[in-house]
């Protein structure tokens, strides 16, 4: 098909600006399709709006049986354009290894990760203090950058998924089950092979079989919930999500976002001892969505709107945020804050996007969505502080979104599928057009093992390398490490920062 360039006014202006556009500058050839003709001009200006080399047109295609194998070059783990390149940083993750975040954040020489397998005993010789069979999987794990060193923080959390860095220097891990806890690690450098005992009461033991909670304490006053994405403001305030779909159980209306005022905010610098955490008291609140903007009206078709937040029990928080009539999501999972925002006349608010996963086999393509919060800090039933609305929908193609990362240098955001042979996906910040969207997406990455998903992805702080975790792959031609089986985590370089 003939395509005619558009001229330079209506590239630097935008391609849909019908204000410049000579109507003899567009091909009606093309199928009088202007969809697919915005697709294919966002392909070629992928590298200047997007730092990309290029772009892929298709996904990887389907692999047979085992395909990871101990003499495989990290290059045939993931389908890249022409530019990326990928190496590995360890081949000795602990299987189903999931989120990651810098540590420190400052100068960060480790990942520190989150594991996300059941909580199991493994066979083999126990820790000291215990009895052969009894040592279990481990859960948060750090990754040495220079070297690719894996070793294990903490064991035995139940699908440890969200994790994060705090600003006060500890790290908090959470679990994606029903009743999934958070921890907070004081010294995850320092800190090896500690247990969670007890998840319930959240009993932790050291190396030796001895009751602990100096470096490692569950955080009891957030919310019990299956946790994924989750951000954690300089405050202490903590906003989440519950990755629930609707209609489980029966009539429920699906996961929740919540948020955690501390009833001591933090002052500010690093702490020198859990007890002096945010984290140890507070109050937790779910978020409603309205459709007017006066009056409270809210349930299905309100999940875009102004919103206030709710009371909501710690222990509590799922099935109470259900009776209050708080917004449900379908399986709300990755969450961060968007670091390229700033409101001039607001300088204290904040955006917040993260995904719903949805379902491709239903046809529910999945969705990004994105809040603004004009008074992070705080939490009111009273006042609809918040606004939310679509980011990214899903497609045929691009669809069961789970894991986010907003690019340093660029505010692009990299959306990550959920499925085997998944993909990830570049999308263009909000541009000055009339809509709210994301100007487009482009695919960038695909996992060539049938058997793998991608997850965790993330950029280090210039924006140009991004670290992988090649999730859960058949590792029958692969060595267990610590009893336990491995994925891959990779480091894929060549994304540039353009220039403005």
């Amino acid at each position: 098909m003939k395509l005619r360039v558009l001229s330079a006014a209506v590239l630097a202006a935008g391609v849909g600006n019908a204000a410049t556009a000579d109507e003899a500058d567009i091909d009606h050839g093309f199928d009088h399709d202007f969809g697919r003709f915005a697709e294919a001009r966002l392909k070629t200006a992928a590298r200047p709006l997007m730092g990309l080399p290029g772009t892929l047109n298709q996904s990887a295609p389907a692999t047979d049986g085992a395909y990871r194998t101990e003499a495989q070059p990290a290059s045939q783990q993931v389908l890249l354009p022409g530019g990326l390149t990928a190496r590995y940083l360890t081949r000795e993750a602990a299987d189903s290894t999931d989120m990651m975040a810098f540590y420190p954040a400052a100068a960060p020489t480790h990942l520190i990760t989150c594991v996300e397998g059941d909580r199991e005993e493994l066979a083999g010789d126990g820790l000291p203090g215990y009895a052969a069979g009894d040592k279990f999987n481990p859960s948060v794990q750090r990754i040495e950058l220079a070297t690719g060193k894996v070793e294990t923080v903490l064991r035995g959390m139940e699908g440890c998924d969200g994790i994060r860095a705090t600003p006060w220097g500890s790290v908090v891990a959470t679990e994606e089950t029903d009743d999934g806890g958070a921890y907070e690690i004081l010294n995850p450098l320092a800190t090896g092979n500690f247990t969670v005992q007890d998840r319930a009461t959240g009993a932790i033991v050291n190396t030796a079989g001895a009751p602990d909670t100096a470096q490692i304490a569950k955080r009891a006053a957030l919310p019990t919930i299956a946790w994924e994405g989750l951000e954690l403001l300089p405050s202490g305030v903590v906003i989440g999500g519950d990755e629930l779909r609707p209609g489980t159980p029966a009539d429920a209306d699906g996961g929740s976002m919540f948020k955690f005022v501390p009833a001591v905010p933090h002052a500010g610098g690093a702490i020198a001892s859990l007890a002096e955490s945010p984290l140890v008291a507070g109050s937790v609140y779910a978020l409603q969505v309205s459709c007017r903007d006066n009056n409270q009206q809210y349930g299905q078709g309100c999940e875009v709107g102004n919103a206030a937040w709710l009371p909501v029990g710690a222990a509590t928080a799922r099935s109470d945020a259900d009776t209050a009539g708080a917004t449900g999501y379908y399986r709300p999972e990755d969450l961060h804050l968007d670091p390229a925002y700033h409101d001039e006349a607001n300088p204290q608010a904040v955006r917040w996007c993260w995904t719903n996963t949805g379902n491709e086999g239903g046809a529910n393509y999945a969705e990004v969505m994105c809040a603004v919060d004009q008074t992070p800090d705080t939490a009111s039933a009273s006042t609809r502080s918040v606004v939310v609305n679509r980011f990214v929908e899903g497609d045929t193609d691009f669809n069961s979104f789970d894991n986010l990362a907003f690019q340093p240098g660029t505010g692009n955001l990299y959306v990550i599928e959920d499925h085997d042979n998944g993909d990830i996906f570049a999308c263009l910040r909000d541009g000055a057009d009339r809509d709210i969207k994301s100007d487009g997406c482009v695919k960038v990455l695909s996992v060539k093992d049938s058997s793998a998903e991608p997850t965790g992805f993330i950029f280090d702080a210039s924006g140009t390398r991004g670290y992988l975790s090649i999730q859960h792959s058949d590792d029958t031609h692969m060595p267990a490490v610590d009893g336990y089986g491995t994925d891959d985590v990779l480091v894929i370089s060549g994304f540039k920062i353009p220039k403005r």
